[in-house]
């Protein structure tokens, strides 16, 4: 099954080459499309984070370990890579009154920290992504918000339980204006953070998909801060199938400057996830 899903992938990719949505690179002329890769998207449809050798890890809803499935952990969304430690985000079903980070080794050992609902948060565990420092974890809820949440990182932050337990929210990052739908934020430096959102409606920004550049006045350190949001690109709609677009995951690569972002096409066609690859323009 996975060999035929790898070869419908591969086809639907090469069909989308020669067909084109929106513009790329509207917006933000600093950054050059550079590439499309393609995932089957059971397997790599839901995140993906570079390693420290370059390789990609990718993940999708084929990656959630049975023993999760077993408690109530449904979805994975967009993880990242700190210090050799993957972080996986997951949520369980629309009753569910947690979310759950997983943080899992270099050396394979996973531990699991589940958070606790605050009154009005929402249940959804899009994404995690690590401040560059390790000692933040930030993440974010579903539907129009105005903030992204903050932890501290599990295992790297030292009030983190060592083995897994309670993970309490520090603080929030307030953001200077709406966003609607982020599948994934990835830092790119202490201070920048780029995200993807799924919003297709064109209420909030003039972008549809649009990537979004989301600027702190100070590292992140435990204390409540303000962000500054702008859009920068329409992250590209490409494929010979009809209908609604999703975006997912989001991976800035510190060692190579490549920023990738996820975007899953309609129809029959979304058995493969394509893969977008940036890099910044010389000047």
């Amino acid at each position: 099954m996975k060999r035929q899903l790898t070869a419908v992938a591969a086809l639907c990719g090469a069909l989308a080459l020669g067909t084109t949505g929106t513009a790329s690179a509207a917006g933000d002329p600093g950054r050059v499309e550079t590439g499309t890769a393609y995932t089957d998207t059971l397997g790599g449809g839901q995140g993906l984070a570079a390693r420290a050798d370059g390789s990609l890890l990718y993940r999708g809803l084929a990656d959630i370990p049975l023993d999760l499935r077993i408690k109530g952990w449904n979805h994975v969304g967009d993880p990242d890579i700190a210090r050799g430690h993957t972080f996986d985000a997951y949520q369980g079903p629309d009753t569910a009154t947690s979310k759950m980070y997983a943080v899992t080794t270099p050396s394979g050992k996973r531990y699991e920290y589940v958070h606790q609902l605050n009154p009005g948060e929402k249940l959804n565990n899009s994404f995690a992504t690590v401040s560059p420092d390790g000692q933040w974890l930030v993440s974010g809820e579903w539907g129009e918000q105005r903030r992204l949440q903050v932890f501290p990182a599990p295992l790297l932050n030292p009030a983190t339980p060592p083995t897994g337990g309670d993970l309490k929210e520090a603080w929030q990052i307030t953001l200077d204006r709406p966003v609607r739908d982020i599948q994934g934020c990835d830092f790119v430096t202490d201070i920048r953070l780029l995200c993807a959102s799924n919003d297709a409606t064109g209420t909030l920004f003039p972008e549809l998909h649009p990537l979004l550049q989301v600027d702190l006045p100070r590292k992140v350190d435990g204390r409540p801060i303000t962000a500054t949001v702008k859009p920068l690109l329409a992250l590209p709609r490409r494929s010979v199938c009809k209908g609604a677009f999703e975006t997912e995951g989001i991976d800035y690569d510190v060692n190579t400057g490549t920023l990738r972002a996820q975007m899953i096409p309609p129809g029959v066609c979304a058995v493969a996830t394509a893969v977008y690859s940036y890099r910044q323009a010389a000047n």
